[in-house]
């Protein structure tokens, strides 16, 4: 006879139903709500539609059939000042098609910052945990309901209740369990255990928490397992910022022979990494363990226990907690990878060539032209360039060594590579690891692609024991089969390439569509086009866009324009900002009939745009960087505005759009109107 009072399976909030018993008595913050006498100061975003509170309290929904012309409505918390590290705990239900984010939006930032999101459908509540870092900005939460078009699609929130500490965090208290989640198994479940209506004949421990029968714990018994190795999981709420520190948490457990109980960490990915298991069988009673773990990127703790038999005893875990300490003086530091990004603006960094007399690899830069590639950081900045005509013999081996990075660490490499007058690209470029020894340990890549004059990016994700270093190797045999090949910001971090992170909101590289761009109507006679690849006509437009070198950017088709004719391509609506602002972007301007391109600054208070930037006439062949400073303080739209030039051969492009607080660190670019470089073809050392 099982002593638990609800049991965790695949929708765990249908408990919400008994909420008055297991209401918990952790202190909840400012922000907190449960819709029972108001919104508690959450109010509707008067821009979008508007949530509508349940006539008999306790939810708050949106329903498409009350939205009209609106797509989506926008539910503002009060301004919030915690300044310690929170989470927030978020019940809700979506109802056929729809979504539900959860944006964070300080005070005085031009954007609000997504932190959660969330497009399934289910027919029971949901629980969403989402971590608040600790700032000293005030900011408020902001939750974002898109039902899509359609009879039956809706959004409902049932609770916010805004905690202190960590979301991987847990008593067990609350009738949500913090987002913890049982992985059904016919046989063997994670329950709740410990209640009032406790058995006395019952083998089950009572709570750790509240050492009495009157707490709770989450445990899993082998009395109905059939199978041999049959597990359960119970897994913590996925972690959505960075953590790392000592996560200590209690467990009981009985007949330790029958079971086997392991914790791991499962990423993005679906890998498991185990992080511990019991070193010795025997335990008296509630034990402590401390282990320190490590989430450069989202993650969830998996307590997982595997029964041989029905008589394999039980596992009970209880108080679940985090410290951003580590909890062993052993524990290596948290290591920072970026001492191997390298953009070659102010020199090699830690990159060196493997004699110090080599000449293969050099640092140069190309001025702004019409015939030749600049680097990719800037258009008009420093790369490294390995060829002949730098190296003292015709045949040549360049060797160009990073720095040593720790093991037993998953690297995501990243960098840039451009080709130019190659007719073999067999030795090219070649990507190996060694070890502090200088051993070559593995080739990790090499070049097999024929493109030619574009920045390209690789990715290449790698782990090895030791200590090791990434060693770039060019070899030349003849010097008539070899030409140039560059190199340029080189980035490493932390983690699986094919984690991504995210992009920051204002950011947009049009690899997955236009970001909520918009084309401007009034008076345009031709719209952005977004592209990938070659642009049609001849001696004009990019040969790919700036961000790998094979993705998507904007462009106009002069082609489909008139001498004079204007595409104007506009942002969403901009929170107004006390604070500067700093506008980022790549442009290109190829051809020798190219027209203008301008930013703009459209005010929701005048009727007049403001002149922020502009370019006039062939600029380069390459991507180049802009950066504009502004500031505004009302409701505003950016425009980028391209007016095809005399010629067919005036095709404009822009990509990478990001923004950020400014003033910008390196404008560099300011000059209102500017024309081609005289110094056409010229490389610098």
């Amino acid at each position: 006879m099982k002593t638990a009072v609800w049991t965790l399976l695949c929708s765990p909030l249908a408990v919400l139903l008994l909420v008055g018993l297991l209401r918990a008595q952790q202190h909840l913050l400012p922000g907190s709500c449960n819709f029972e006498l108001g919104t508690c100061g959450y109010k509707s975003d008067p821009e979008y539609g508007t949530w509508s509170m349940n006539e008999e309290g306790h939810v708050i929904t949106l329903d498409s059939a009350l939205l009209k012309e609106q797509q989506q409505a926008v539910l503002v918390s009060p301004v919030l000042d915690h300044q310690e590290w929170s989470c927030v705990r978020l019940v809700y239900q979506i109802t056929g098609r729809g979504s539900l984010q959860l944006f964070l939006r300080p005070d005085g930032d031009n954007f609000d910052y997504r932190m959660w999101t969330a497009n399934q459908a289910s027919d029971s509540w949901l629980i969403a945990s989402v971590d608040l870092p600790n700032t000293t900005t005030p900011y408020q939460v902001l939750l974002e309901g898109r039902p899509e078009r359609g009879s039956g699609n809706s959004v409902a929130i049932f609770e916010i209740h805004i905690v202190s500490g960590y979301c991987i965090e847990c008593n067990f208290e609350e009738h949500h369990l913090c987002g913890y989640s049982n992985s059904w198994n016919p046989n063997v479940n994670w329950y709740v255990g410990g209640s009032v209506a406790r058995e006395p004949e019952s083998h089950l421990p009572v709570s750790h928490s509240h050492h009495h029968q009157r707490g709770h714990y989450m445990y899993v018994d082998s009395v109905y397992a059939k199978h041999f190795q049959e597990v359960a999981k119970l897994t913590s709420p996925m972690t959505t910022v960075p953590l790392a520190g000592c996560l200590s948490f209690y467990y009981n457990r009985d007949q330790e022979r029958g079971n086997i109980f392991s914790v791991f960490t499962r990423d993005q990915l679906g890998h498991y990494e185990e992080m511990w298991r019991p070193e010795v069988f025997a335990t008296a009673g509630w034990t402590l363990v401390s282990v320190d773990i490590k989430a450069p990127h989202p993650l969830e703790v998996v307590f997982e226990v595997a029964f041989n038999s029905a008589r394999g005893g039980y596992v009970a875990i209880d108080d679940i907690s985090f410290s951003p300490e580590f909890c062993h003086t052993d524990t290596e530091p948290n290591f920072d990878p970026s001492i191997a990004n390298c953009d070659f603006e102010d020199g090699l960094c830690l990159y060196h060539q493997e004699k110090t007399d080599s000449k293969e690899w050099s640092r140069v830069s190309v001025k702004p032209n019409a015939y030749r590639m600049g680097d990719h950081t800037t258009g008009a900045g420093c790369f490294l360039l390995v060829n002949t005509l730098f190296s003292s013999r015709p045949d040549y081996v360049g060797r160009l060594h990073g720095p040593l990075l720790p093991g037993n660490h998953k690297y995501c490499l990243r960098f840039y590579y451009l080709l130019h007058g190659f007719r073999k690209v067999d030795n090219a470029l070649a990507l190996y690891i060694y070890d502090e020894n200088n051993v070559a340990q593995e080739k990790v890549w090499s070049l097999t692609d024929t493109s030619r004059d574009v920045w390209t990016e690789v990715e290449i994700t790698y782990m090895k024991p030791m200590l090791s270093k990434v060693v770039f190797v060019s070899i030349c045999k003849n010097f008539w089969e070899c030409g140039l090949v560059a190199i340029d910001d080189i980035t490493v971090s932390l983690g699986d390439c094919q984690m991504t992170t995210g992009s920051l909101p204002g950011q947009c590289d049009f690899e997955s569509g236009v970001c909520g761009y918009i084309q401007d109507k009034k008076g345009d006679k031709a719209d952005w086009l977004r592209v990938r690849g070659h642009t049609p006509t001849s001696y004009t437009g990019p040969r790919g866009d700036h961000t790998t070198g094979v993705g998507y950017f904007m462009y106009i088709e002069a082609s489909l324009m008139r001498p004079g004719h204007k595409s104007r391509l506009l942002t969403s609506d901009l929170r107004g900002s006390s604070s500067p602002q700093c506008l980022i972007f790549f442009y290109h301007m190829y051809g020798s009939g190219s027209g203008i391109l301008s930013v703009l600054l459209r005010r929701s208070d005048r009727e007049q745009d403001t002149l922020l930037w502009r370019r006039r006439g062939e600029q380069s062949v390459s991507w180049m960087r802009a950066m504009v400073d502004y500031q505004c303080d009302v409701r505003h739209q950016i425009i980028f505005e391209a007016i095809r030039g005399p010629s067919l051969r005036s095709d404009i492009a822009i990509d990478d759009i990001s923004f950020k607080r400014g003033p910008c660190e390196d404008p560099g670019d300011f000059a209102p109107y500017s024309g081609f470089s005289e110094y056409f073809n010229e490389i610098e050392n």
